[in-house]
């Protein structure tokens, strides 16, 4: 890679730190840190959640879908529109109104509301956990993409390096940081993708006469896929805009519910068509490239040889010339640190409030709490990076970490927000068999009935028990005027 390349990328990486150094100062209490002073608009607000949403497992994940199915694989973020969507116009109404009663900082508080505290702390437990991995997945993705760009750069050093940048500017920073940074990197991103992948890409592999040629004809068809695949991807990727940490936190930081709804529309519209295609579209490049022999150089001879999730790294390496590879790559490394730097906020929120209890009482406690979130923030980057070194595959670890969330907190908040009496021990028990079901047939070396995911049957098993046990046990009634 060239040194000027090197240095566009180095800049870029200064001024991330430096955002969130600027915001370090700003900080004052944990009201700032985690919800950014509930005072934040909807543009800001807007790109961040989708600037979060196709952060690294979207984009090198996408890029992946897109090598080894074609266009069809964008039909994934399709689920994430029909999300973001549905969430703005049921639950933000119901969820922003109480956050500014209760002083909300995280997703489980709204159990404690529902529930108690026991169920509260379960739901902090499953967020903190999930978030944990999804923090991961992005690392895990950061460093593929540098490995696969920089040729001396091995995998286990990229992690370290990626892992450090995202873990320091958002313990400096907070949501505010996060928030901000996500702005500028999704327009970094979007710039990037536009005028240079693109277009590059496109002229590189010898345009639409050499796809065509070189590619299966259904990798150029939007029904490439099976009902499975679809079913699969609804139910792990719809519900999470349901019960997602960064979201909530978001919605928090809005200042009413019209500005959350208007962010939430802007995100969905976002996620797709625009970025999922563009994503599908440079991996479908990729595969291209790979079956003309533009990788043999570096040891993949065709596409049979290598990891679907390098493809569009090695396919940007090769055709851009010096200067817009080190843009092209600030662009990438912006969608991967923006969904990197709001799980953390998100896992570091739940331990910190969720699991420990954490509360500012007085000026004096809100500073030592601020000192001890970003300490834990701290604390949950390290281990991040640690499973992250364990992992493989960016889009499976992160579906992962969707279907444990979704199976164990999908059934309990639906049945709180639109239910007139709901039971603790019905909450408690459906959240542990529904997560641990998913786990545990996720691991399990058995084909599942219908190719269906674990998470369908995750979710499924959770319904069933929070029926059964909340029709034989005592219901807790919600004050639903506060709503």
């Amino acid at each position: 890679m060239h040194w000027l390349d090197i240095l566009i990328f180095f800049i870029y990486m200064v001024i991330m730190l430096g955002i969130g150094f600027f915001f370090l100062r700003q900080n004052k209490s944990d009201d700032d840190y985690y919800v950014g002073g509930r005072s934040m608009g909807s543009m800001h607000v807007g790109l961040s959640v989708v600037a979060t949403d196709v952060g690294g497992g979207f984009s090198i994940g996408l890029g992946g879908l897109g090598f080894t199915m074609g266009i069809s694989g964008s039909w994934m973020l399709f689920t994430g529109l029909i999300g973001a969507w549905l969430s703005a116009v049921v639950l933000i109404p119901k969820v922003s109104k109480m956050s500014k009663l209760e002083g909300l900082y995280t997703f489980p508080q709204i159990f404690g509301l529902f529930y108690n505290k026991k169920v509260a702390l379960l739901a902090g437990i499953i967020s903190a956990i999930g978030y944990l991995g999804f923090t991961s997945s992005q690392m895990l993705a950061g460093a593929k993409l540098a490995s696969a760009t920089f040729v001396d750069l091995d995998l286990m050093t990229a992690l370290f390096v990626m892992g450090v940048i995202a873990v320091v500017y958002t313990v400096m920073g907070g949501l505010k940081a996060v928030i901000y940074t996500d702005t500028v990197q999704w327009i970094i991103l979007m710039a990037g993708l536009i005028f240079i992948g693109i277009p590059m890409g496109y002229h590189a592999i010898g345009g639409y006469d050499a796809i065509v040629q070189t590619l299966p004809p259904e990798f150029l068809r939007w029904d490439n896929l099976t009902w499975q695949m679809l079913v699969n991807w609804a139910v792990t990727i719809i519900p999470i805009w349901f019960v997602g940490m960064t979201l909530y936190q978001r919605i928090y930081a809005c200042k009413g519910p019209k500005e959350a709804q208007k962010a939430w529309f802007i995100a969905g519209l976002f996620e797709w068509p625009i970025m999922a295609i563009m994503g599908v579209v440079l991996g479908l490049f990729a595969r291209v490239a790979a079956e003309q022999g533009m990788f043999d150089a570096v040891g993949y001879a065709g596409a049979g040889t290598m990891d679907e999730e390098i493809g569009l790294p090695l396919l940007l390496r090769d055709i851009l010339p010096v200067g817009l590879l080190g843009l092209m790559m600030s662009a990438y490394f912006s969608a991967i640190l923006s969904t990197a730097d709001s799980c953390l906020m998100a896992a570091s929120g739940n331990i910190v409030t969720d699991i420990l209890g954490v509360k500012s009482t007085s000026e004096a406690t809100s500073k030592s709490t601020l000192r001890m979130s970003q300490l834990i923030t701290l604390g949950v980057g390290v281990a991040a990076l640690i499973l992250a070194s364990t992992m493989e595959n960016v889009l499976e670890l992160m579906l992962y970490s969707y279907a444990f969330l979704v199976s164990g907190l999908l059934v309990p908040l639906v049945a709180a927000l639109f239910g007139a009496r709901v039971s603790s021990t019905a909450a408690f028990w459906s959240m542990l068999v529904g997560g641990a079901t998913t786990v545990g047939l996720s691991i399990a070396p058995i084909d599942l009935p219908l190719q269906l995911d674990p998470n369908v049957f995750g979710i499924s098993a959770s319904a069933a028990i929070f029926v059964i046990l909340n029709s034989v046990t005592t219901k807790k009634t919600y004050a639903h005027d506060k709503l």
